[in-house]
């Protein structure tokens, strides 16, 4: 049974947070970013608030200034598949499909992360991937450190990975531009707009390929093959994935600068393709919802910032930072008297 818990630490740390006991769905948040966690590393799990515009408890990727959310609605589908293409072994986790190959080893959670450890094993050959979801640099982006180790004997010839997810974007659910940027990216194998594809990452090509700028009005989402070689045994592989949302497709962007992402995907409500956070005609706020990795082989597609407004968090450090300088200044002062 699903049973919510109010995370300890929640006025100390300000974090509005849902979670559950280790080996259970979390639903975690950084103050802007809400995801629901399940325990084999993929998204929407049930135990939020209802969402502004459906309902739905169903927690997959929610921003929190405007409450909508982004994937869980229709299907739950958001997932992710591992495989070594050279033998055949593969297994998947998407709760539109359900799970398959894959073994949980462990999952844990606090209000603001949450670790998912899973073995994929066939014969000789073992993978073990750890989805280990953080707040990051910027508050309008949560960061899932992937580690794919090679717990096995035997090596592993062609490792793949994939992501799939729909975009259900509130509050045009159903009806959404999606768009998809692969830049330099070298181990992009492929990549479309079928977010309700299988996560097995050797299902094959489907939806529209390539590359696209707010594609659509249509309910359809993104898919990520990547191929990263060989890995032998006792080797590890790790890249980084990014969910998250701001309230224009231009702090969208920023935020993308800010972790150095490398590939991107935008999911934007049919009445807003620009990402101007322009309401629909029944006032219904819109933002801009990001899916992005780094690690993965390609150029920086946005570049970082180099001034601007600092985030609230950067402005306490810099409060705390300025107080240091004038405690030991003060310091100084008083040894050379």
């Amino acid at each position: 049974m699903f049973r919510k818990y109010l995370a300890a630490g929640i006025a100390a740390g300000g974090l509005m947070s849902i979670t559950l006991p280790a080996m259970g769905q979390a639903i975690i948040d950084n103050g802007t970013i809400q995801m629901g966690v399940d325990t084999m590393g993929q998204l929407n799990v049930r135990g939020g608030d209802p969402s502004p515009v459906t309902g739905t408890t169903y927690v997959g990727l929610r921003y929190m200034p405007t409450g909508n959310e982004s994937t869980s609605h229709g299907c739950l589908c958001e997932g992710w598949g591992v495989a070594d293409a050279s033998t055949g072994m593969t297994g998947s986790a998407n709760n539109a499909y359900g799970t398959f190959g894959l073994s949980l080893s462990s999952f844990s959670s606090t209000a603001s992360t949450a670790t998912s450890v899973v073995t994929l094993t066939s014969g000789l050959q073992q993978l073990t991937v750890t989805h280990y979801f953080s707040p990051s640099a910027t508050s309008s982006l949560y960061s899932v450190n992937v580690k794919i180790e090679n717990t096995g004997t035997a090596d592993v010839g062609d490792l793949r990975y994939r992501r799939v997810f729909d975009w259900d974007v509130e509050p045009t659910t159903f009806t959404e531009y999606s768009t998809v940027e692969t830049g330099t990216a070298s181990a992009v194998l492929f990549s479309s707009n079928d977010g309700f594809a299988s996560a097995n990452p050797l299902a094959g090509p489907s939806g529209t390929p390539g590359d696209f700028t707010d594609f659509g009005a249509y309910d359809h989402g993104a898919l990520f093959d990547f191929g990263f070689g060989s890995l032998l045994s006792g080797e590890s592989y790790s890249f980084d994935i990014f969910y998250g949302a701001a309230g224009t497709e231009a702090a969208a962007l920023a935020a993308l600068g800010v972790v150095g992402a490398e590939v991107y995907s935008f999911g934007q409500a049919a009445n807003d393709p620009g990402g101007l956070g322009l309401p629909t005609a029944s006032g219904d706020p819109t933002n801009t919802f990001i899916f992005a990795f780094a690690g993965v082989g390609g150029d920086v597609i946005v570049p970082p910032p180099t001034g601007g407004i600092p985030e609230p968090a950067t402005w306490l450090m810099m409060i705390m930072g300025f107080g240091l300088v004038g405690m030991a200044t003060r310091r100084r002062l008083a040894l050379a008297r």
